[in-house]
């Protein structure tokens, strides 16, 4: 049966990342609303944001949440980069220790599901820096500080490279297509995510090889990304690994977070894809996985906050 669903999930990849982008949207309106109870559920783990922004991008209506207050009024920002699926809800073991040193906004995915809208569609991947620029200059026209999980590591790297400019420091979490390549199990049980109408123990068996933890059908997380792979078609075309000249060109300061098992970023090949970024900092967390940002808890919020600090200015 694992060899049958992996070639099922090799499939689906293969569809997956080649498809042809269109306007990200839920498959049904039943779909849309069993999403977005598991995404309130979901975010009541995170601490009550200061303000929530529904902002106009050249791509559709991106939503943003931010937490700030009087004692961060003076420190840099910090843009939070959420992985496929996941939404600005899945920084809830991280939120709690930035917020308190930084301005942070946290932000859904344009295309993906979450709470923003698309309305143009992508031509590659590429091409989503450009409504991360646009985000950019509302929230933190100044520059920011960059943290991206999984495909948000990617897409964090990818708007590094065209507005270096505008990045205080880049923070890759378990980087997807960054560094190196998935295994391709991984990629397989990724792509067996994303087939709609699967019997629920394949789908839970996918998100726990993905995940690198058994599936909780109690922990409301869980069911947001499930219902987000089962009802919201995603329209986000797939990157290609960075090249070594894009690596090379990648002068941001940067720190990158290897999962030690599971990892989607590609383990010790992305540690070492990684060892030729210009000014970096990499590590492999002992036993995490690719939900490492979840796992590693305050661990790594007090690494992250240091990496922050060393590149705030003096702020």
């Amino acid at each position: 049966m694992v060899i049958v669903l992996a070639l099922i999930g090799a499939w689906s990849s293969w569809g997956w990342l080649t498809a042809t982008p269109e306007a990200g949207h839920f498959r049904s309106t039943e779909g849309r609303d069993a999403y977005l109870h598991a995404y309130e559920e979901s975010f009541e783990a995170l601490p009550e944001p200061s303000s929530t922004h529904d902002l106009r991008t050249s791509y559709g209506i991106a939503r943003v949440y931010e937490w700030s207050s009087p004692q961060t009024a003076e420190a840099k920002p910090v843009v939070l980069v959420p992985g496929r699926a996941s939404g600005a809800p899945m920084w809830a073991e991280n939120l709690p220790a930035l917020a308190a040193e930084h301005p942070v906004f946290a932000f859904d995915i344009i295309g993906d599901a979450g709470m923003s809208v698309q309305s143009v569609r992508f031509s590659d991947f590429d091409e989503q820096a450009e409504y991360i620029d646009d985000l950019m200059a509302q929230i933190a026209p100044d520059g920011a500080h960059l943290v991206g999980h999984s495909f948000g590591g990617r897409l964090s790297a990818s708007f590094a490279l065209a507005h270096p400019e505008d990045v205080l420091s880049l923070t890759l979490l378990e980087p997807a297509l960054t560094f190196a390549s998935p295994p391709l199990g991984m990629l397989a049980w990724t792509g067996v995510t994303f087939i709609p109408g699967l019997p629920e123990p394949v789908k839970h068996r996918a998100l726990s090889e993905i995940g690198g933890e058994p599936y909780d059908p109690e922990d409301p997380m869980a069911q947001m990304i499930e219902a987000g792979t089962e009802h919201y078609k995603a329209a986000l075309p797939q990157p290609d690994v960075l090249t070594k000249q894009q690596i090379t060109a990648l002068e941001v300061p940067t720190y990158v977070a290897i999962g030690e098992h599971s990892s989607l970023a590609g383990g010790q090949r992305a540690v070492e894809g990684a060892s030729a970024l210009p000014d970096a900092t990499v590590e492999v967390w002992p036993d995490t996985t690719h939900s490492l940002p979840m796992q590693a808890g305050e661990p790594l919020n007090r690494t992250v906050l240091e990496h922050l600090d060393t590149h705030s200015g003096g702020q």
